[in-house]
């Protein structure tokens, strides 16, 4: 088998940006673009952003983000990040943004266009920089944007000490320092994901490209901590103010709802937290304008204009109230955004809903039933089965399936971080003898989703480790049926029943009159996620893979969604 790649290199330097090789502490310089609102300025706030995917790129088209800052008055910084593209020093994940975020703040407070305060803005991995240069407790740092990302952003799942349960493995944990982090440019190549052991595959793209990728042996086999945040926590370090943009359908949220948790230990970190949750996927495309590219004249606005109005009040004094959360209601066929103190919303309130049809529910959709289930009193027999214990069966209604690893459940899009590009019916997943199916009746009058979601189960495997996925889907009244909500987790020497809470992510949607709620079940999507071989080795080790058989104890699983109408 011979592996195949390509190198994405550099893009030229804008004309409206200066290069500048900014020196680091240990004399590594990294290539840092400097564009002005005009060349005599003066000095005013600048807005800092350290990126990996070139700054000169089209993919996160700088120049035209540095255009619409600068013609707010903002002076525009943009980086490429330590041994990416133009700068200097080791390609390595994660290590060095705390420090060089540090020297990089000194340098421009200390240029004649700066006053001395600056913003950070940007997604991803450039939303994970910003924490980084915040965990320095860095004087000029005002504010920042951090967008779709978190602290964990690309975090390998680990095990807590004792626990028995972790974030199931994505395939882009240990792709990414093969493709953004294995040298300076971009490197684009597709490994078989039905080829074992895939590792295999990795040493002979190593050998056809002629290096190896350090981050990749530092978190191959196991992960060596990379020391993320030398200098502390970022929670432990002065507040800043933040704006936490967080998509719907952002396959990284689970991070940053992790902050968000963070945060709302931390009251200094708290009183400084602003909420945006936003109908989009991590690439930005948007559920109330679907296909609409970035270069489009309405993208920027959207895009932009919330980060302007967060720096302009923090950078630059305008006296302004902001709102502690804005949220967007998808599906409600209006993208203007809402308004509260606090998210979920005062009025919102958990309801719950009753798994049954175990049977029902191996076969096509809509299977077996959703059913809403008032709580049971406090130390009830039902309520001590839902909540659970390792080993607790519950309710008798038991369901099985089979995992095979060798026919995986296949993942509904090709690309996960633009979900909504495609947005796909999923309808036809529930008829796989792999995936269980629960429906819920059609809703009389719309139904308003507004908070968590999460699924209780007592579920079982005859092997060494299992994932569980769970997915909640819109059921329009033409039989289609789309993602609104998912969770995964992977357990442990499961057992024959053992309880499992997944998290399956924050809604802000309406759920349409006529339309129906769908739960579905199964133990892999791939090829998002790496699948479980059945032996209990390592997933990308693995040579072979052993079918494993599954169980769900129906009688003792709930779904509990977050909702503002007040039920019938």
């Amino acid at each position: 088998m011979s592996v195949s790649f390509s190198r994405i290199g550099p893009g030229p330097v804008s004309p409206d940006a200066t290069q500048h090789m900014v020196r680091m502490r240990d004399g590594v310089r990294l290539a840092t673009d400097v564009y002005l609102p005009a060349p005599d300025c003066g000095p005013g706030p600048a807005i800092l952003t350290r990126l990996p995917y070139d700054k000169s790129g089209e993919y996160t088209f700088m120049s035209r983000i540095a255009a619409y800052f600068t013609a707010r008055g903002y002076r525009m910084i943009v980086q490429d990040v330590r041994g990416k593209f133009r700068s200097e020093g080791e390609t390595l994940l994660f290590v060095n943004e705390a420090y060089d975020g540090y020297d990089t703040l000194d340098w421009v407070i200390n240029q004649d266009w700066s006053d001395g305060t600056v913003g950070m803005w940007g997604d991803s991995y450039y939303g994970f920089t910003q924490w980084a240069a915040a965990s320095t407790g860095h004087r000029a740092l005002r504010a920042m944007v951090p967008r779709v990302t978190g602290t964990r952003l690309g975090e390998l799942p680990i095990p807590a000490p004792g626990r028995r349960t972790r974030d199931v493995e994505m395939s882009v944990h240990r792709f990414y320092p093969l493709s953004m982090f294995h040298d300076r440019d971009i490197l684009d190549w597709q490994i078989d994901w039905s080829q074992r052991p895939l590792a295999a595959q990795v040493e002979e793209f190593f050998t056809a490209v002629g290096s190896r990728s350090a981050s990749y042996d530092l978190w191959f086999p196991y992960p060596v901590s990379l020391r993320r945040f030398p200098a502390g926590s970022p929670f432990d370090a002065p507040a800043v103010p933040v704006l936490m943009t967080i998509g719907w359908w952002d396959n990284c949220a689970p991070w940053q709802w992790s902050d968000h948790r963070e945060i709302a230990a931390r009251p200094a970190w708290a009183r400084n937290e602003y909420l945006r949750l936003e109908a989009i996927d991590h690439e930005n495309n948007s559920h109330f304008t679907p296909g609409v590219p970035n270069t489009d004249p309405s993208f920027l606005p959207r895009y932009l204009d919330p980060a302007v109005e967060f720096f302009d009040v923090f950078l630059r004094g305008e006296d302004r109230e902001l709102p502690g959360v804005r949220w967007q209601l998808a599906g409600s066929g209006d993208a203007s955004f809402r308004s509260c103190a606090q998210w979920p919303p005062e009025d919102a309130y958990p309801r719950r809903w009753r798994l049954a049809g175990g049977e029902a529910a191996v076969g096509d959709a809509p299977g077996g039933t959703l059913t809403f289930s008032p709580p049971s009193p406090a130390g009830s027999a039902e309520s001590a089965g839902a909540a659970g214990s390792a080993g607790s069966a519950g309710s008798a209604e038991i369901v099985s399936w089979t995992h095979d690893a060798a026919d995986p459940v296949p993942s509904p899009v090709g690309d996960a971080f633009a979900f909504l590009a495609e947005c796909p019916d999923e309808r036809d997943l529930a008829a796989r003898p792999d995936v269980l199916v629960f429906s819920s009746s059609a809703v009389p009058a719309p139904l308003d989703l507004a908070g968590p979601v999460r699924l209780d189960a007592v579920t079982g495997s005859d092997g060494p480790e299992m994932d569980l996925f769970a997915r909640l889907l819109d059921v329009a009244p033409d039989g289609s049926a789309r993602m609104i909500a998912r969770g995964q987790q992977t357990i442990i020497d499961p057992g024959t029943a053992f309880a499992v809470t997944i998290d399956m992510g924050h809604l802000g949607y309406r759920l349409a009159a006529g339309h129906a709620l769908r739960l579905t079940l199964a133990s892999s999507d791939a090829p998002e996620f790496v699948p479980a071989p059945g032996t209990g080795e390592h997933r990308w080790l693995a040579g072979k893979t052993v079918p494993n058989r599954q169980w769900l104890h129906v009688g003792s699983t709930f779904l509990t969604v977050t909702v503002l109408e007040k039920a019938a």
